[in-house]
This record gives structure tokens, C-alpha cells and sequence, in this order.
């Protein structure tokens, strides 16, 4: 278990807190996971940098080599590595450190496929998909994209609802499968897993931002979005996924430590995430 508490938004928000939050939970016991520390991957820059769009750039490309290191160094030593954000910036720093044709599931109420640019936010969590998938700022000087986007598979999202949000819609690129939440929901969250850990063909790594999560459920998280997942539709999703044989290992993002005050999300996430995990 690697803490990676980065904040995009440089401006010391609830997430950053996430990772401490989970471990006064319980997580590393929960799990009897290993203790990677943390890493220095703090964000406190938050000037937009005009090339690229994004908040803190070069803090990003920092934190994001630290965040590699780290997960380089658990993997060395015949681990999966479990990396709490912070928020899903934490992403460029895993790939960094994952071998070429690593696949992603990445189970996020958002696509965050914004360009830099034309992001209102400009943080990294807006675009680090695009990011990866060599749509977005190119922040590694890399010829070649950090996951291919046919090796995506974006679940969990909602529908647009305003203008922004349809314009990122639009720049997904359509070779990424995309499952929405209410089709998962549809379709029902056990028999989606099963379909997609049956159909990986390589290593491929699990992302959960949890505001893939209905915020009826968990409201503490920073940009929630209505009509997600509940946790019996997480732990039936990720179960199938964690136990395909195909994990590389597993992020977590947004917890929002100021929104759980007395610590409840933060512990039934605790439940969950041992549940998926531990055999």
C-alpha cells in the first residue's frame, strides 16, 4: 500500500487527506497489505501553466516520477502495488512505471478526457485519461501514447448534462468501449465484471475513483455526480475484476477526508476494498 497524496487543484483540498483517512480506517490491517509509505507527491503550485493548461505542471511531472519510482519498487519486488490518491492525477505516475500494453479499467463517474486548454479547472484529474491515451498535454516528451486506448475500458460515467461536459464527451476517443453507469446497472454489476475479466488479454490495472459511486452513497468526494454505483455494485464489479489473474495492481482516488468527518465512508470503504482484495 503506496500513499500518493496529490491535490491538482494545488490547493490543499480534502482528497489530499484521503490517504491518511483510509489508513486511520484500517485499510493496511484490513488488508494485511505490506506498508510502501508514501510518496512526495504533493501539489502546492496552483498557477496555470500556459502551455499546457494544467495547474502546477511541473509539480505534476514531478510527482508523477515519484509516484513511478514507488510503484516501480513494489513491482521489483514481485508485489501488487495498491496507491491511494489523492485524486486521479496519481494515474500518469503508475502508468510511468507499468510496461508497455498495460491495459486500464478505469471506473470513474467522469471520462476525464479534457484537453488542458479547454478544461475550466485546468487540474490534472480533469485529463489524465486523455493524458494517457496521448490526447491530452504531452507532459513525458513520449513518442508513444502511456496505455493504448483500445486497451480502455471507461465504466461508470454519467451523461453529459451541460455544454463542457457534452465537449469532453465528444473527444473521448471512440476506440476506448465505454460502459455508462446506467447500463452497468442494467446489464448488473457482477455479470459486467465476469464479461470483463473474461475478455482482457493482457496485465491490466484497476482505477476507482470513487465518485464513480452514487453520492447517496458517498458524498465525500469532490466533483459527486447523481446516478452511480452503490457499494454492493462496486464489490460485484471489482471482485471478478481483482481475481481475473490479470491485475497488475490498484488505485484509489477522492476520497474527501473533509467531507467524512467522523470517518463512516471511510471505513465502509475499508469493508469493500478488503471484501475485493483478500481471498
Amino acid at each position: 500500500m503506496l500513499d500518493a497524496a496529490l491535490d491538482s487543484s494545488g490547493r490543499s483540498r480534502g482528497e489530499e487527506r484521503g490517504p491518511g483517512a483510509l489508513r486511520a480506517a484500517g485499510l493496511l490491517a484490513a488488508l494485511g497489505a505490506d506498508d510502501g509509505g508514501a510518496v512526495d507527491a504533493r501539489i502546492d503550485d496552483a498557477t496555470r501553466d500556459p502551455a499546457t493548461g494544467l495547474i502546477g505542471a511541473e509539480q505534476v511531472r514531478r510527482a508523477s516520477r515519484a509516484i513511478a519510482a514507488g510503484v516501480a519498487a513494489v513491482r521489483a519486488a514481485g508485489r501488487h502495488p495498491l496507491v491511494l490518491g489523492g485524486d486521479c492525477t496519481i494515474l500518469l505516475g503508475v502508468f510511468l512505471a507499468l510496461p508497455p500494453g498495460s491495459g486500464l479499467w478505469f471506473l470513474d463517474g467522469h471520462p476525464d478526457f479534457q484537453d488542458g486548454l479547454g478544461s475550466a479547472t485546468g487540474e490534472g484529474a480533469d485529463l489524465e485519461l486523455s493524458v494517457l491515451t496521448g490526447h491530452g498535454p504531452d507532459l513525458f516528451d513520449r513518442a508513444t501514447p502511456l496505455v493504448e486506448p483500445a486497451q480502455v475500458r471507461l465504466i461508470g460515467h454519467r451523461p453529459a448534462r451541460d455544454e463542457e461536459a457534452r465537449r469532453e464527451a465528444d473527444r473521448v476517443d471512440p476506440r476506448i468501449p465505454q460502459l455508462p453507469a446506467r447500463e452497468l446497472r442494467q446489464r448488473g454489476a457482477a455479470a459486467v465484471g465476469r464479461e470483463l475479466a473474461a475478455e482482457a488479454t493482457g496485465p491490466t490495472w484497476l482505477h476507482l475513483d470513487l465518485d464513480v459511486l452514487d453520492p447517496a452513497v458517498l458524498p465525500a468526494v469532490t466533483y459527486p455526480e447523481p446516478d452511480g454505483l452503490g457499494w454492493d455494485d462496486l464489490l460485484a464489479l471489482t471482485t471478478p475484476l481483482v481475481r481475473s489473474g490479470r491485475l497488475l495492481g490498484m488505485s484509489v482516488a477522492d476520497l474527501d477526508a473533509d467531507g467524512d468527518p467522523d470517518g463512516r465512508y471511510a471505513r465502509r470503504l475499508v469493508e469493500v476494498l478488503a471484501a475485493a482484495l483478500t481471498p
